[in-house]
């Protein structure tokens, strides 16, 4: 069951939004009465996001078909260094 706190309630009584948001579920707080942001578990939000794939299989995943990824083999330009 999800719970409205005002934000000034949600500031000076955090650690209870947290435990609510623990055991009763989602914690919605509220800016000028319109909520801003929800507070959940971690579990609840993995669940939701799904698994995140490491950058390594992410980039492997990208579609490269048709796209030039060779090199120039062709003069290097000699550039000086301070």
């Amino acid at each position: 069951m999800s719970t409205a706190w005002q934000l000034q309630d949600a500031k000076n009584r955090f650690s209870e939004v947290v435990e609510d948001a623990l055991h009763s579920g989602p914690q919605t707080v509220t800016r000028r009465g319109e909520p801003v942001v929800v507070v959940v578990a971690i579990d609840t939000w993995r669940r939701v996001v799904g698994p995140v794939p490491s950058l390594k299989s992410f980039l492997r995943s990208a579609p490269l078909d048709g796209i030039d990824l060779s090199r120039d083999s062709g003069e290097r330009a000699d550039v000086a260094l301070p």
